[in-house]
């Protein structure tokens, strides 16, 4: 093929993809096909030259990783995955063998059953390795996968054995580079030196309101630079050659991660709306759509057209680059299991989601113990003893390791920094929002990641773990000085509405153990979930370590709620609920009123979503619906907590912000001690009668 044959050829590919996406939006009705065109070549010229992927396994470890940042052009992410004939991963879907993206897909965009959906989802369709759409998550989510390249190689290549040499790309676009969250990814990346993270920025100068100018007007080639990053400029998206030198720079360029920023226009091609707010977020129309189909030599009136030798040319570069990559990946692995079993294990336990045998082995178990100790220092003795059996648990803190309790203290962990990859601990600085994004990108590829702050400031990172949950990523936070017992630190640090934001959230398992043996059993059901990310919310105060043998055992804690004290008799006549730091309160309230002669009954509740997963006979056997004088005690918001006590419990709890005063001071200012859970407890039992449930 000569060289004009082969740009022939580079130009119909091209165009297929920006008809593609132009088809999709005007059959929804519903669409942004506006970056799709201009971007187009970019995404083109980087799948087509330079990405490893092998279109028949899109779950190959060692794959390049590219994620669409600017979540919302997901209809050209949907073309490449299409022509390039990627195949279903059957154990996402089994039902789906065949194309990740059909043809079916692609004309169903944005409705109900489509793989193609309104921004990439994860687990959804096959080749989105990352969910994206709201601005900025792309870009922090792949700081996570780099990170994760680095430490895998860092800890599993050996010499002859480059199992981990990929390298991780993301496609970005003015918001994306307007949002904070970018700021703090590359100010951490270039930190780290992750010389294989290259972000390629389609700088359109186009927003929804209009012109970028009119809000961002920043040198954004300078920020980086001041970063540490390598910044390539290409003037003209539409020539790919510039593009591809650009990206060869960046395979050539070490301890830096690479930006690129190329210059497009928005709705290229459209001759009324090119380099308009209007092609960003709607359909171009009948007659705009055939304009711009007949300025890329199309035929007007075919849709969803894929001329001779597209498909074909796709295959040829990109199709057999990946498959021979990854056969000789393959035979590579093989040899590297020979001679290392063990690691070889290591690596495919990491990919399966899968914990070692034996990996509970040393966990710890508490005495009894009136003056105890935190739940975030006893979380923290839990955490270094799985780590010691889980090699590939790691994590860090927002700047508040010794806080939080979570540094893993192992001679064998080391800190995870520019000279040294193989560090388990991490240091992410006061950045909460990417730390969680790159917990995300790190669970993606394997790691099984712990990130870590006081509790309040998860608000800072609630888009980031919002993602989590809804790609269901076994991402563990660890949240510290859960309530308004911290004290002095005042309102700005205590947290009210978190837990219930927290329970609030799909597929969101919180935890908020009692005492230090409730903390053991959490982490048990941590480490368990494959598909699913948790929050443990532990204090800054020392709680009682109950006595286990006078109280039920906290293996109750698997099950969400259990009865951790109960009426010599076992009827009740009243129930005091609690979760964390509560429980305590509501133990010495029932102590106390035993020896009054009530029958009352303390439930633990550590986790309402496991609790409610729960069969209708084990709920009632903890919550008897005949005994209705309930009082619930929680140093949080009040919200939800009507579900377990009825519209006619008694509810201990905060409804306002916190105060600046010492702990102590600050519960009894709010109602947290015995005098007012006794005095709920005893309005409960004349409300509804001693004995009135018998």
């Amino acid at each position: 093929m000569t060289a004009s044959e082969q740009q022939k050829l580079d130009q119909r590919c091209i165009n297929t993809l920006r008809t593609m996406a132009i088809d999709q939006v005007e059959k929804a009705h519903s669409g942004h096909p506006g970056t799709p065109m201009g971007a187009a070549p970019t995404a083109y010229c980087l799948w087509q030259r330079f990405l490893r992927f092998d279109p028949e396994d899109a779950a190959w470890p060692d794959r390049d990783r590219f994620v669409l940042s600017v979540g919302h052009a997901s209809a050209l992410l949907y073309g490449l995955l299409h022509l390039c004939g990627v195949k279903a991963a059957t154990r996402l879907a089994p039902e789906r063998e065949g194309l990740a993206v059909t043809m079916a897909d692609l004309k169903s965009f944005r409705q109900a059953g489509s793989r193609c959906t309104g921004h990439p989802e994860h687990g959804w369709a096959t080749g989105v390795e990352t969910t994206t759409g709201p601005l900025g998550q792309g870009l922090a989510t792949s700081l996570g996968m780099a990170i994760a390249q680095a430490w895998l190689a860092a800890t599993y290549n050996r010499p002859g054995f480059a199992l981990f040499e990929h390298r991780v790309f993301a496609l970005a676009g003015d918001g994306d580079m307007m949002e904070g969250i970018s700021a703090e990814a590359a100010s951490l990346a270039g930190h780290l030196k992750l010389d294989r993270l290259c972000w390629i920025y389609d700088s359109n100068q186009i927003s929804i309101e209009g012109s970028t100018n009119i809000t961002f007007t920043e040198n954004v080639s300078a920020r980086f630079t001041a970063c540490g990053w390598q910044v390539l400029q290409v003037l003209d998206a539409n020539n790919i050659e510039t593009t591809a030198l650009a990206l060869r720079t960046f395979e050539n360029t070490r301890e830096q991660p690479t930006l690129i920023i190329v210059h497009s226009h928005i709705g290229y091609g459209a001759p009324h709306k090119q380099d308009s707010a209007a092609a960003h977020g709607e359909p171009l129309g009948v007659d705009e759509a055939r304009a711009a189909k007949q300025f890329y030599g199309f035929d007007p009136d075919a849709s969803f057209a894929v001329p001779d030798g597209v498909r074909g040319h796709f295959d040829a570069l990109f199709g057999q680059r990946g498959t021979s990559t990854h056969n000789a990946w393959r035979t590579r692995f093989a040899a590297y299991r020979a001679q290392y079993p063990d690691l070889a294990e290591q690596i495919d336990q990491m990919q399966q989601r899968q914990v070692p045998e034996g990996w509970d082995a040393g966990l710890p178990v508490f005495k009894t113990d009136a003056k105890g100790l935190a739940t975030r220092d006893a979380s923290g003795q839990v955490l270094n003893a799985v780590a010691a059996r889980v090699p590939w648990l790691l994590g860090g803190a927002a700047d508040l390791g010794p806080s939080t309790k979570t540094r893993l203290t192992a001679d064998f962990a080391g800190a995870f920094e520019p000279e040294s990859h193989a560090g388990r601990n991490f240091h992410f600085g006061v950045r909460e929002h990417v730390m969680c994004a790159a917990a995300s990108g790190m669970a993606l590829s394997g790691l099984r990641p712990f990130a870590a702050s006081f509790f309040v400031f998860s608000d800072y990172a609630r888009g980031a773990i919002r993602l989590s949950a809804m790609m269901g990523l076994p991402v563990i936070y660890v949240w510290t000085h859960d309530s308004i017992a911290m004290g002095e630190d005042g309102p700005t640090h205590q947290p009210i509405e978190q837990l219930a934001s927290f329970r609030a959230m799909p597929d969101m398992v919180t935890l908020r153990p009692a005492d230090a043996n409730e903390v053991v059993e959490a982490w048990r059901v941590v480490m368990a979930l494959r598909h699913q990310p948790a929050s443990l919310v532990l204090s800054r105060q020392a709680l009682p370590t109950l006595d286990r043998e006078r109280y039920a055992s906290a293996a109750g804690v698997a099950r969400g709620a259990y009865v951790l004290a109960d009426a010599v008799d076992g009827w009740p006549d009243l129930l005091l609920l609690a979760s964390g730091s509560e429980v305590a309160l509501c133990i010495a309230a029932y102590e106390q009123l035993t020896l009054e002669g009530v029958k009352a009954r303390v439930v633990s509740m550590p986790s309402w979503d496991l609790f409610e997963l729960q069969d209708e006979a084990y709920q009632t056997h903890v919550l008897p619906a005949a005994v209705k004088a309930r009082v619930s005690v929680e140093a949080a918001s009040a919200l939800g907590w009507d579900r377990y006590v009825g519209r006619h419990g008694e509810i201990i709890a905060l409804r306002g912000f916190g105060l600046s005063a010492p702990g102590r001071a600050v519960q009894a200012h709010f109602g947290f001690d015995l005098a007012h859970v006794l005095a709920a407890a005893r309005r409960q039992l004349q409300r509804h009668g001693a004995g009135a449930s018998l």
